[in-house]
């Protein structure tokens, strides 16, 4: 007992040293949202910023008209249209803005890709084509939030949305608003059936047996719904972190039990404990497996996984000195960091369990199991104070898409409305229970357009507007760019069929 205590405090500390390294404060988030008051997001799944939803008033900090012609592409490292500095931006360092973003990118969903793997192979090789998609994606991804970067800078784009009326159309901009609206209304789903898993799993390790429903109402009445109610979500800043030390605790604790073969199918000594659903199972489908369609399971919960775009404006608009090659640098650091994070879960987790790996991987530990005990509670907490903070953006989208007007917005009509969403996501998390199909067939539809087919129809309509000052590279990039928008296109449409599928299962 006192061994596995050593651990997260050993966690705790190095997470805290890191922060003081970093210089981070709670100002210092470029995820969040005005109306949020710049408060951090923790990082467990994806938060859609209040600001990806409206089109803001003028940002006092805009780029400098020089940044339009520095359009370069990470994936090619081509040259820049420009090599004069610019000296605007916010006050964000590079590290700073790295860690926010690795932060905003790594959260929970991670915990669903050992079951992504899985759905097509159930061989220790299947770790192989894997990490090479979880590496394909993610530069993939990495490529087109530096896209949207870009086309802010081109453009003076302040949001998501600001990007996109002054590209492709001020009429379509609901667009992508509604999309973003329903992509964090999936973020609540999920977080929700994660806590009312975790949750009965914790209650269950103290000798308290309740059935899933019953803790899921338990703690939406008595955590969530309060906390949503809430009019100042500042007193939520200070556990900004415990997303962060949620997953690194977690990582490492999936080592320990991996390495030390503690869930070992020969005689692991936590084994016996668990339903025979959730054992370690392997078979002889390895990395031959990803030429099965299944696999576009685990590609489509990547692109849930790598889900931080709504928030790239805000990444470039507060960069100190934010140069295209600054902003590129933060860009490829963070998802290169973000790749190896989960390409390392992922692997923990499928070599551990194989093809039960289930679609929470904290799902398959014992329940007597200490060491994993402290990441269930790390994991939940970190998505108690993050839940209210991805609520409003969800409650106020909706708000947005009905057009109330600014006078009729009551605390007495928000709370209402409050209640009402709330309710909805609690009846559909009672319903749904796999976590691995939510975030593939969440991923394949609503992500898939936002990280691939968006961005990329937005910069060709920004090197079009630019005409004889667009470079020669910014032309063909501009036309390569829609072999990206086709293949989400084409990553969403199987991708879907395949989550579709599964629940025949």
């Amino acid at each position: 007992m006192k061994k596995d205590l050593l651990l997260p405090l050993a966690i705790l500390l190095l997470t805290t040293q890191a922060t003081a390294s970093f210089g981070l404060t709670s100002n210092t988030n470029c995820c969040s949202s005005p109306k949020q008051k710049k408060l951090h997001n923790n990082g467990v799944l994806k938060l859609v910023a209040d600001d990806a939803l409206h089109v803001p008033k003028k940002h006092t900090q805009s780029p400098t008209s020089t940044t339009a012609l520095q359009a370069a592409s990470v994936a090619t490292g081509g040259a820049l249209a420009s090599e004069e500095s610019n000296s605007g931006g916010g006050t964000a360092t590079i590290p700073n803005e790295i860690f926010n973003l690795v932060k905003n990118i790594v959260g929970a969903g991670v915990l669903s890709l050992p079951a992504g793997i899985a759905s097509f192979g159930n061989a220790p090789s299947a770790i192989i084509p894997a990490t090479a998609l979880i590496a394909a994606i993610g530069a993939a991804s990495g490529y087109c939030f530096s896209a949207i970067g870009r086309v802010c800078a081109m453009e003076n784009a302040t949001s998501y949305r600001d990007a996109w009326s002054k590209t492709v159309g001020e009429g379509t901009s609901w667009i992508p608003a509604a999309i973003c609206t329903f992509k964090t209304s999936s973020a609540n789903l999920a977080y929700s059936m994660i806590l009312a898993d975790t949750f009965k799993a914790l209650l269950s390790t103290v000798g308290v047996n309740l059935s899933r429903d019953v803790v899921l109402v338990g703690t939406t009445l008595s955590v969530l719904l309060p906390l949503c109610l809430l009019k100042n979500l500042a007193s939520l800043a200070p556990f900004s972190l415990l997303g962060i030390v949620g997953m690194a605790y977690t990582t490492l604790a999936m080592a320990i039990r991996y390495f030390g073969g503690a869930y070992s199918a020969a005689g692991g000594k936590f084994v016996a404990d668990i339903a025979p659903a959730l054992q370690p199972s392997f078979g002889s489908t390895g990395a031959a497996g990803v030429l099965d369609p299944k696999a576009f399971i685990l590609i489509s919960m990547l692109s849930t996984a790598y889900m931080a775009h709504f928030n790239a404006p805000k990444f470039y608009l507060e960069l100190k000195n934010n140069t295209i090659e600054r902003y590129n640098k933060v860009v490829s650091t963070s998802f290169l960091l973000s790749i190896l994070t989960f390409a390392g879960i992922a692997s923990l987790g499928f070599l551990t369990f194989g093809a039960n790996a289930n679609g929470l991987i904290l799902n398959n530990y014992s329940n007597k199991d200490t060491l994993m005990a402290f990441s269930r509670v790390a994991v939940a907490l970190s998505i108690v104070f993050s839940y209210p903070l991805a609520f409003v953006g969800f409650r106020d989208g909706v708000i947005d898409l009905l057009q109330i007007p600014s006078e009729k917005r009551t605390n007495a009509k928000l709370n209402q409305l409050t209640v009402v969403l709330l309710s909805i996501v609690t009846v559909l998390a009672s319903k749904v229970k796999d976590l691995s199909f939510l975030l593939s067939f969440a991923g394949a539809t609503l992500g898939n357009a936002l990280i691939y087919v968006f961005p990329a129809m937005m910069f060709r309509a920004a090197v079009k507007k630019l005409g004889d000052k667009a470079t020669a590279s910014q032309k063909a990039e501009a036309n390569g760019i829609m072999g990206v928008a086709g293949m989400g296109i084409g990553m969403g449409f199987v991708g879907a069929k395949m989550a579709l599928k599964s629940l025949s299962k």
